[in-house]
């Protein structure tokens, strides 16, 4: 809109593209020092933000987190908080930065342990960072375990100590903190479970690195957000009407006629210009009940809608029922080259023979399935980002991988994550309303990774303004203010 800002998209770094970013600085003239520097003063800010002076324990470890640590002290104590300082071993053995920063520090350094944090009113956990690739265990665990024990809060420099970075793993025991201090980007893993839910509240703290350095990078992967997608969705203009935005068609089953009517209503709620519901002659009654904005078709005029260029997106799988006649009408429409979402159903009736799938996939796809539906289409185990993102260049569409933590996965790598999605979420047709937003923002010719992200976020954005207790239902009719506030 006129006079808005564009809001700009954030990208996730791995820990490998971080240390990119951080050699990017000190070849343009930062040094590492002064990098470090930064960030544990960034710390001790955000700390003294959040709690008042108190006893605290900084548990500095072998690496550049430890050299975080013992800035942290320092500027801790600068600001007349009582500090302590343990470390996991002895200083002489660091090197680089954190060895200087280590020699800074005047104050005493004990040995790490259970004891160190006694009586302590906060604790810092500079033991390891993002990249750590062994499990956390011994003296480390049990000093961070017995802080947690303790109920003292907990403070991490860049991730909590055995949170993977990459993909939100947790390696060995893991304590999780109050508050998680970053710098630069944030992580993937500190969106994707189950590192996300030990981490507390993130702070993203500018360090002195210049943004310039992503271009150099060329990250592959973001936080789903305005920023991502906000340039590809359509608005309407005065001159326009709605044959311009699209006619979304939603294939629906016989007897579970509920989840294509609240796809329907949440195709029409995401701007489609027009949205019909072919369905079998006998659920038609059902069909017109409500909402009187969706057209009807008979399923016996299926090919005829294909026939017609105009119906230019298609989703397929709410309520379908998984029989021979959904996987053909499937494979129908992909060979019509339109736009399709495939939920539910329309991905189950592939189980056993997802290369029959892959091979039809031409034209712009997304695929939403839960981990059960995932499972039977993509076999690979590992973490979720890895196996989304391969998903995605296996069957050649975007993979929308449902969860707390939903990744939208798109065949060139592509990845965004998704963090705005409340727990009540989790009730029966939410899913339904998911896969027609997508198919309604597909239809007014939003590319599918895009679109994919759009309907993503909108649907966690409508939940969180809906409140606990609400039902699939609600959804649609939240999502006008949502696209407003936009």
């Amino acid at each position: 809109m006129p006079g808005q800002a564009k809001v700009a998209a954030e990208a996730l770094l791995t820990v490998a593209e971080m240390a990119r970013a951080d050699s990017a600085a000190i070849a343009a003239g930062t040094p590492g020092i002064a990098l470090m520097e930064a960030a544990g003063r960034a710390a001790a800010v955000a700390i003294a933000r959040r709690w008042r002076p108190c006893p605290v324990t900084v548990l500095c470890g072998p690496g550049n987190n430890g050299g975080d640590g013992y800035v942290i002290a320092r500027w801790l104590e600068r600001a007349g908080w009582p500090v302590s300082v343990a470390s996991l071993i002895d200083r002489s053995h660091l090197a680089g930065d954190a060895a200087h920063h280590a020699a800074a520090w005047t104050g005493e350094i004990g040995r790490m342990g259970p004891a160190s944090v006694a009586g302590a009113g906060l604790v810092v956990d500079a033991i390891f960072g993002a990249g750590l690739s062994r499990p956390v265990a011994g003296i480390a665990a049990a000093t961070l375990e017995a802080a947690a024990a303790a109920g003292i809060p907990i403070v991490a420099v860049d991730v909590p100590s055995g949170v993977d970075g990459d993909n939100g793993r947790l390696r060995g025991q893991v304590s999780a903190a109050a508050l998680t201090v970053t710098f630069f980007r944030r992580k993937p893993g500190h969106l994707l479970e189950p590192g996300r839910s030990m981490c507390g509240q993130v702070v993203v703290a500018d360090i002195g690195i210049p943004a310039a350095v992503l271009d150099g990078i060329g990250p592959s992967a973001w936080a789903n957000g305005p920023g991502l997608w906000g340039s590809a969705r359509r608005r309407r203009g005065p001159g326009d009407h709605k044959y311009r935005f699209g006619h979304a068609v939603v294939v629906g089953g016989g007897r579970l006629t509920g989840a294509a009517r609240l796809a329907g209503h949440a195709a029409a709620r995401a701007g489609a210009g027009l949205v019909t519901v072919a369905a079998p002659d006998a659920a038609l009654a059902s069909y017109a009940a409500q909402p009187a904005a969706l057209l009807l078709a008979a399923e016996a005029e299926i090919p005829a809608l294909l026939a017609d260029p105009r119906r230019n997106a298609w989703l397929l799988g709410p309520g379908g029922g998984a029989g021979a006649a959904l996987r053909d009408q499937v494979l129908a429409v992909l060979a019509a080259g339109r736009g399709v979402v495939l939920d539910a159903d329309a991905l189950t009736v592939f189980a056993g023979r997802p290369a029959d799938l892959f091979r039809a996939i031409s034209g712009p796809a997304i695929l939403t399935p839960h981990e059960g539906e995932f499972a039977r289409l993509f076999p690979a185990q590992g973490e979720r980002l890895t196996r989304a993102r391969g998903a995605a260049a296996t069957s050649g569409a975007v993979v929308v991988l449902k969860g707390t933590d939903t990744i939208v996965a798109a065949p060139d790598g592509r990845v965004a994550i998704n963090e705005n999605a409340p727990p009540w979420l989790a009730t029966a047709g939410t899913g339904d309303v998911l896969a027609g937003l997508s198919v309604g923002l597909l239809a007014q010719g939003m590319p599918a990774f895009e679109a994919a992200a759009m309907a993503v976020w909108l649907h966690g954005a409508a939940a969180t303004a809906c409140g606990e207790g609400l039902i699939a239902d609600d959804l649609p009719a939240a999502i006008p203010a949502i696209l407003a506030a936009l």
